[in-house]
């Protein structure tokens, strides 16, 4: 899973946001699907900017992208990944965003395990915020271990995780 960085849970609840409050959203379009959303938030390109580097290649949506990323191959979707990577996201995690398919994010929704749609936005708002509380939780219970605590701290995650202990 992605690495609890600051800015990439800023950037995930921020997308959340933007996908709730109605931005443009389309599963099959590269710039405004499930990573679309996230790569606007955290490069500051447009839909428009993203399609169209992204179009550059010859593969059509962002798993397949992740799968073929290059760090020196010049590809301009390849440069939108790095940005995303050095938020703090593994390539798994693009395959998994786009749909919605993490295990340990879905057994951490409120109300329970369920599978969620991949291509409807108020799913994909729930697994950003999921996403988000999770690597909240994992970045204050590092913390807690950095500073020498002995005991777990409670996990503030959402439940069905509420009141468990982290390692």
């Amino acid at each position: 899973m992605a690495k609890p960085r600051p800015q990439l849970i800023r950037a995930l609840r921020e997308t959340a946001r933007q996908i709730e409050e109605g931005a443009d959203y389309h599963w099959a379009h590269a710039g405004k699907c499930n990573c679309g959303h996230l790569a606007r938030v955290i490069t500051g390109l447009s839909p428009t900017e993203i399609f169209q580097r992204a179009q550059k290649h010859e593969l059509s949506e962002w798993s397949e992208y992740a799968n073929d990323y290059c760090p020196a191959s010049g590809l301009p979707i390849d440069d939108i990944i790095e940005h995303m990577m050095q938020a703090g996201l593994e390539r798994r995690d693009l395959h998994r965003l786009e749909y919605l398919s993490d295990v340990r994010i879905l057994m951490a929704l409120p109300g329970g395990m369920r599978y969620l749609r991949r291509n409807q936005p108020a799913d994909v708002a729930l697994y950003l915020r999921t996403w988000a509380g999770l690597l909240e939780a994992e970045a204050k219970a590092k913390t807690a271990r950095s500073h020498g605590r002995s005991r777990p701290t409670p996990c503030d995650c959402p439940s069905p995780f509420q009141g468990y202990y982290l390692a």
